[in-house]
């Protein structure tokens, strides 16, 4: 494992820059077909797909999982280093906060868990593109920051794929559209870029960021949420091309659609919907940060790898990850955001099964 040197270096090479200001773009309108199921963008999502590297995302997560982050308990000095990290991710990248005051944290109060939790005050990461021609329309890329922390013995959860993996996955994503944004092929709609606080405890951050939202949920076109991307569960130890998808046809049809056809066109990957049901017995979709949209009403997918040996324990770590996976996953995603982001229309509620339980 990476430990404290690596992230020292890591850290002072970001703290240079921290008195940079970033400066949210103005939207620049443009007129170029960017849609790729329909429409003449394929040329320009293959060249930022491209961008999306195996190199960058196992860099990244050797830091972010590394023992330096202390396991990323929520409150926890751990915890504490990891959202500086990633604020000053998108500092470096020339990414605008997601947040009125330009802080890029949306702080969750102790007050707000659970009474006699123990947990102190946290913080959400938000960082944000607007968009050129819809730009009151956001989609949000979620996943969550925290992990589990230390044992008594001092033993340390690194959580690199628990999410360590959605985490670094979202920092490649939003710098591939930062490029495109750069070179004047920006998202027509916004995109935010959320990381929530919380979720080993309850789904605290994402509840917290759905009850204060920044952006308002009724503009929300989608949550595509992010939650163990880098590995293979048990029942597909031998296939390294295949992710599950949960709740992409619940709320609406046209997002499961746009999904499946993302894959077929670009990937070809095995889209495994086995757990894509709200009464299904591991209960899945209640419990990562999607369902806080979900239950409000915004149209989601949940990527997730299924539970392995390793999970929520201390061999979870950044040596296990399968990192070509973990890249083909995450350019997956940044296909299907390209698309939602683009296209004319945003996703319709018209799910086979609207249950919120």
């Amino acid at each position: 494992m990476k430990k404290l040197l690596l992230v020292a270096t890591c850290v002072s090479l970001f703290a240079c820059k921290e008195s940079q200001q970033t400066i949210k773009e103005p939207a620049k309108p443009n007129f170029i077909d960017l849609t790729t199921l329909d429409g003449k963008g394929e040329k320009y999502l293959k060249k930022y797909i491209k961008t999306i590297t195996e190199d960058e995302l196992k860099e990244m997560l050797y830091v972010y999982a590394s023992d330096e982050m202390e396991g990323r308990n929520t409150g926890d000095a751990g915890q504490k280093k990891a959202v500086e990290y990633l604020r000053n991710y998108y500092k470096d990248q020339q990414i605008a906060s997601g947040t009125k005051d330009g802080n890029y944290f949306q702080i969750v109060p102790k007050e707000f868990f659970r009474k006699n939790s123990g947990l102190n005050a946290s913080e959400n990461v938000l960082a944000f593109i607007e968009g050129s021609e819809k730009p009151e329309e956001v989609l949000v890329i979620s996943a969550h920051l925290d992990h589990v922390g230390m044992d008594k013995d001092g033993n340390v959860y690194n959580g690199a794929d628990d999410d360590g993996s959605g985490t670094v996955a979202i920092l490649e994503i939003a710098e591939a559209f930062k490029q495109a944004q750069k070179d004047g092929v920006g998202p027509k709609r916004s995109i935010l870029f959320l990381h929530v606080t919380g979720e080993e405890k309850g789904l605290y951050g994402s509840r917290y960021y759905a009850e204060n939202p920044v952006y308002p949920l009724e503009n929300t076109i989608a949550d595509l949420n992010i939650d163990m991307i880098g590995r293979n569960d048990d029942d597909h130890k031998e296939d390294n091309d295949y992710v599950y998808l949960i709740g992409s046809r619940m709320l609406s049809q046209d997002l499961h659609d746009v999904s499946a056809a993302i894959n077929k066109k670009y990937f070809d990957m095995n889209l495994d919907y086995r757990f894509d049901a709200p009464n299904e017995p591991n209960r899945f979709y209640y419990r990562s940060d999607h369902y806080n949209f979900a239950k409000n009403g915004v149209p989601v997918i949940f990527y997730f790898n299924g539970v392995h040996e390793d999970y929520h324990k201390i061999s979870d770590t950044p040596d296990k990850i399968n990192y070509p996976l973990l890249t083909e996953r995450t350019r997956l995603i940044f296909a299907t955001a390209w698309e939602l982001a683009n296209r004319a229309e945003r996703p319709a509620m018209n799910g086979t099964d609207v249950k919120t339980e």
